[in-house]
């Protein structure tokens, strides 16, 4: 059953903030029904945070140097997301790991520019995965959103969508035709989420009528 009550967001980026784009420019032409409530960064001077400031979301910087350790630098990123009352963290390109405290379990999403579990895992981001999937000499490629747990790109996947890799390809037009498909799976599986469609069954996440 389709919802009408915006689900709460909390966005956790570390670059451009181009998927926090494509969220606000489908929140503003009503595909995507949720509301940004806090956008997190570990970098203070990521891009992402200016179009979240312009945006008037309010904006918090965790510095993983800063906060010691790793438990201390998640509780530090959570505590900003706790505090926004979110109902769901969106990772969008947050290029550190955190670990998912139990109140989060399941509420945690990622996407990631390849179909994992190929071209996935620590060292395996950005422009690195479609190089990887280039040399390789993979026919297809697309992306991955899953829920987060502890380990790079490793949580039950929700939804994949794929592109042909082209004999001319080079890493920025493959990147381009992935974004493309990125824009409209992320948005998807957040919908999914909003209106309780989605089954965790160990390794599976089952989408329910």
């Amino acid at each position: 059953m389709a919802t009408t009550t915006p689900i709460r967001l909390a966005v956790l980026l570390s670059g451009s903030g181009t998927t926090l784009q494509n969220f606000l420019d489908r929140i503003a032409d009503g595909r995507l029904v949720a509301r940004i409530m806090t956008v997190v960064s570990n970098k203070a001077d990521a891009f992402g945070l200016e179009r979240a400031r312009k945006a008037g979301i309010s904006t918090h910087v965790v510095d993983r140097k800063e906060a010691g350790s790793l438990g201390e630098f998640s509780r530090r990123v959570f505590a900003s997301c706790r505090d926004a009352d979110v109902d769901l963290v969106c990772l969008a390109g947050f290029m550190t790991l955190v670990e998912v405290p139990d109140d989060f379990l399941g509420r945690v999403m990622n996407i990631h520019p390849a179909l994992i579990p190929a071209f996935c895992g620590k060292g395996y981001y950005g422009h690195r995965v479609h190089e990887a999937v280039l040399a390789y000499g993979a026919k297809v490629s697309g992306c991955t959103v899953h829920f987060a747990d502890n380990q790079y790109d490793h949580g039950p996947i929700i939804l994949q969508r794929t592109v042909p890799v082209l004999d001319d390809d080079t890493a920025d037009a493959l990147a381009a035709r992935v974004f493309e498909q990125e824009c409209d799976a992320y948005p998807e599986a957040i919908r999914l989420f909003a209106e309780s469609r989605l089954r965790i069954e160990g390794r599976s996440v089952r989408i329910v009528p």
